[in-house]
């Protein structure tokens, strides 16, 4: 069966080539191949299924929907699912946070949601330049490749990616160097260089540049240089919002209120495509038409984002997230403090990484998980981080499994005795 893909499939597959079988069903925090091999879900498709595989809930409120003829296709016409969508949103997740935001329903991926919110800061400020951070990932497109760090899919654009500045992240230059000094003397200077910038856009847990968590310090810090200067500050809340880092916003905790916010990924809550660009209401400074697309009436994936919002009516998720998170960091410490010591823990909520000097390290530990029933993925530049995301709905017990295998994995990499837990292998074979 992989020969059709090898075959008919362009070169630029990649996640194939990581996880080497045919999935055909998926169901809660696990997947399944064709020959009935069981797989935990530790990458959840990069963060788009928070809630896990084929949610009952929400999968009946697309059938439904689906079994009534709702609309599926609208473009920016006014239908029932998006006008509830929307009502939800604010009653759900805006208002309760004291938030006060315009919705742009640009086409259906986060790099659209990226380009339309750098299009905007551009079109409101009547300036160019955007800065964006070290090790930064925000799309495959070109104004979303300009602001992104990675130099190997910079270099995919094929032409030069300009009106764009890259300024150090939290951490970057050590632990004892507040890199906004940096940023802030070159808006500072005239003799920098450094043209005003747009807008600067930000992740607040660098996901794909290897799980650099920035600090609620840095965070306030840098809304209040933004603020002072003049400058949009966009909050990149593709990959670790939804409720990834606890808070549905991954910048709850810092406090701060972001110009613009661009969602995607789990906002669907089933993995259909959707991408929202929040904006306060004085930056809503499009003409009609300025800026479309097809795809921007998705009304299946507005009915399950619908959906998944009763997962947002308490404070319930957030706080198993972060009950989660804490067990997570402690297993991880523990691991590596006893088998790696040196290597980095760091992390939010749910998305964790493990940094290791031997930077072959990540990808041979993926491997060996994968080989014993359990799919993680590698971040950073070099792949030098084994990232952990699994879903924000995953049990206890489950969550357990997986740390253990990591731990298995890691001591057959190393070398040590590669014996699986008892009860991790009863769990994996089960139906």
């Amino acid at each position: 069966m992989t020969n059709t893909f090898e075959q008919y499939e362009s070169e630029v597959r990649g996640y194939c080539r990581s996880f080497p079988t045919v999935f055909s069903s998926a169901k809660g925090a696990w997947m399944t191949d064709t020959s009935g091999q069981r797989y935990l879900d530790f990458f959840c498709g990069a963060g788009v299924l928070n809630y896990g595989h084929n949610p009952d809930k929400i999968k009946q409120a697309l059938l439904a929907y689906l079994m009534r003829d709702g609309i599926t296709h609208s473009l920016d016409m006014y239908t029932e699912a998006k006008q509830r969508f929307i009502e939800r949103f604010n009653e759900v997740i805006l208002q309760p946070r004291g938030l006060h935001y315009k919705f742009q329903f640009p086409g259906p991926t986060g790099t659209n949601a990226v380009e339309a919110a750098l299009k905007l800061a551009r079109k409101v400020t009547g300036r160019e330049q955007v800065v964006g951070f070290t090790n930064a990932f925000h799309g495959m497109t070109l104004g979303a490749l300009a602001v992104t760090g990675n130099g190997f899919k910079r270099a995919g654009a094929g032409v030069p990616l300009g009106h764009s500045a890259s300024v150090p992240f939290d951490g970057y230059l050590g632990a004892d160097t507040d890199t906004l000094d940096y940023f802030e003397a070159l808006l500072k200077d005239g003799g920098s260089g450094m043209d005003k910038p747009a807008a600067v856009i930000l992740e607040t847990v660098q996901a794909e540049g290897g799980v650099n968590v920035a600090s609620v310090e840095w965070l306030q810090r840098l809304r209040r240089i933004t603020a002072e200067h003049g400058i949009l500050l966009i909050a990149d809340d593709i990959q670790v919002g939804c409720g990834r880092t606890g808070g549905f916003f991954s910048f709850e905790e810092a406090g701060i209120v972001p110009d613009i916010v661009t969602l995607s990924k789990s906002l669907s809550g089933y993995g259909l495509p959707l991408a929202l660009v929040l904006m306060k209401p004085e930056f809503d400074q499009w003409a009609p038409g300025e800026h479309n697309g097809t795809f921007r009436g998705h009304n299946p994936a507005f009915v399950t984002a619908t959906a998944a919002l009763a997962h947002w009516e308490s404070d319930t998720l957030a706080r198993d997230v972060a009950r989660k998170g804490a067990l997570v960091e402690r297993q991880l410490q523990r691991m590596v403090q006893r088998l790696t010591p040196g290597a980095q823990v760091r992390g939010r909520g749910l998305i964790w990484g493990v940094e290791f000097s031997d930077a072959t390290l990540a990808g041979r530990i993926s491997q060996a998980c994968f080989e014993r029933g359990l799919i993680i993925e590698t971040a950073g530049i070099d792949d030098q981080v084994l990232k952990l995301l699994p879903s924000l709905t995953i049990s206890d017990e489950e969550l357990q499994h997986g740390l253990d295998v990591i731990e298995t994995s890691l001591q057959a990499v190393l070398g040590q005795a590669d014996a699986q837990p008892q009860a991790c292998a009863e769990l994996a074979k089960a139906a």
